[in-house]
């Protein structure tokens, strides 16, 4: 008997987890809300299910409070080329802590021009909390400011956020005459 339970839970797990790809969520014409395996050919608004984490980096894979804190405080890490170590360190610490963060080069004059009216200062890397705004890479000053935020204090295992893409320097193009 015990091995005829074992077997059926086997079976249902596994083809609950065969199934759970392949779910839409649809209306017909008639305003009926619809669940399958593939959509109707007249079907409305035809949305896939999706259930679990995805691997695909997204908001889905953070906690609440990691979600709410990034849509009231959304963290912007501004960077140059030539920031060197600072830079790398700043990266090191927001992906150690598990901060969702988007990163803007200052590549052009305009850039920089933009980012002095933000700042107030030169002084890169530099880090945006909401509207508040941290010159420089001080890792006691970034953590009290996104512990107030609402960020949690470490990562939860596997769930730090991908980085950015590494910022490769413009190469200035040459003329020859």
């Amino acid at each position: 008997m015990k091995i005829f339970f074992l077997t059926i839970c086997f079976l249902t797990a596994t083809l609950t987890n065969a199934q759970a790809d392949s779910l839409f969520r649809w209306v017909d014409k008639d305003g009926k809300v619809h669940y399958g395996d593939k959509p109707a050919e007249d079907a409305i608004g035809a949305k896939q299910k999706k259930f679990g984490a995805t691997p695909t980096g997204g908001d889905d894979e953070l906690s609440y409070g990691t979600r709410k804190a990034k849509q009231d405080f959304p963290v912007t890490l501004y960077s140059a080329a030539n920031c060197g170590d600072p830079c790398v360190q700043a990266r090191s610490f927001l992906n150690k802590r598990g901060i969702p963060y988007s990163e803007k080069s200052l590549t052009t004059n305009e850039d920089v021009d933009a980012f002095k009216k933000l700042t107030g200062g030169n002084n890169i890397p530099a880090l945006t909390v909401g509207k508040n705004i941290l010159n420089g890479f001080e890792a006691g000053q970034w953590n009290s400011e996104l512990d107030i935020a609402g960020y949690p204090k470490t990562a939860p295992y596997g769930s730090r956020p991908v980085p950015p893409a590494a910022i490769k320097p413009a190469i200035p193009a040459t003329t020859e005459k």
